[in-house]
């Protein structure tokens, strides 16, 4: 994987494909009442790269970072990222990678989040998504 594409506008629009694509997570999402703007990048930087914005479950839109208001921020290092998207991740793995700080929220609360099971399982699923991101 080409970091250099990691969350540009190509890469992102993908994502949201594999994201409507994955219906028990958007389900359980609209079940829940989810809509969030999520950004993703790296740490260290002042701005994510990649947005997502959900409605209802939905992935509405998806791009590259242009200063939208995030509920979500969702930092780490480039080698983590491509961990994951190469090789997906699990519950367990992700509380570590949140402990430990290799994963971290610049905005959202991880904690309230994942005792929420309508929540924790799509956001867990979510990371396994980007495997199909090529």
């Amino acid at each position: 994987m080409n970091n250099a594409k990691l969350f540009n506008d190509r890469w992102m629009k993908q994502y949201q494909d594999a994201w409507n694509d994955e219906q028990t997570m958007g389900e359980m999402l609209r079940k829940a009442g989810f809509n969030s703007t999520i950004g993703c990048g790296f740490k260290g930087e002042d701005n994510p790269r990649g947005v997502l914005v959900v409605k209802e479950g939905k992935a509405v839109h998806a791009g590259e970072y242009g200063g939208e208001n995030l509920d979500w921020d969702l930092r780490a290092e480039k080698a983590h990222w491509r961990q994951w998207q190469e090789e997906g991740v699990g519950m367990a793995a992700l509380g570590i990678a949140t402990i430990s700080g290799k994963l971290t929220f610049n905005v959202g609360d991880f904690s309230s989040m994942i005792v929420q099971p309508e929540l924790a399982r799509p956001f867990v699923k979510s990371f396994s998504l980007m495997k199909k991101v090529t």
